[in-house]
């Protein structure tokens, strides 16, 4: 076998479709594009949501409601992160402060990542159910 002997499999390759090319093709006159109208000529289409004129949809209908992102940004703080902080009380003010988390976060958690020692007393701060325990069993508390 060499390179220049290759070929496919039989049946592999089929005859392109000739559209327009006479009769007996089975694809002539029009085409397969039927008579008249604005889908038979070339270039002939519209844009997608057009409706012949008609108000389009997305117009027709009332515009209202959109939620910020931003308010209802949501931040995680990890266990070995409050270790590192060591502040025996920590809020949002707290982590804000220490850059743990952005300034436009409204909510954060403390996830299970990492180990604590510290007794950490947490207000208005969330925590998964591991964190929790971690939190609890090192001494600290949530409020």
């Amino acid at each position: 076998m060499e390179l220049n002997t290759l070929k496919p499999a039989a049946g592999a390759k089929h005859a392109k479709r000739r559209v327009g090319r006479g009769i007996g093709s089975g694809l002539g006159k029009t085409a397969g594009r039927g008579h008249k109208g604005q889908k038979s000529r070339s270039g002939g289409y519209h844009k997608v949501g057009f409706e012949g004129g008609q108000m389009p949809l997305q117009r027709r209908l009332p515009k209202r409601g959109f939620k910020s992102q931003s308010l209802k940004y949501n931040a995680e703080v990890t266990l070995s992160d409050l270790q590192a902080l060591g502040a025996a009380e920590v809020d949002l003010l707290t982590l804000k402060a220490a850059g743990l988390v952005p300034e436009l976060a409204k909510k954060v958690k403390v996830i299970k990542t990492g180990e604590l020692t510290l007794a950490v007393k947490l207000t208005n701060v969330g925590a998964t159910a591991g964190a929790k325990e971690a939190i609890e069993a090192a001494g600290g508390s949530l409020a």
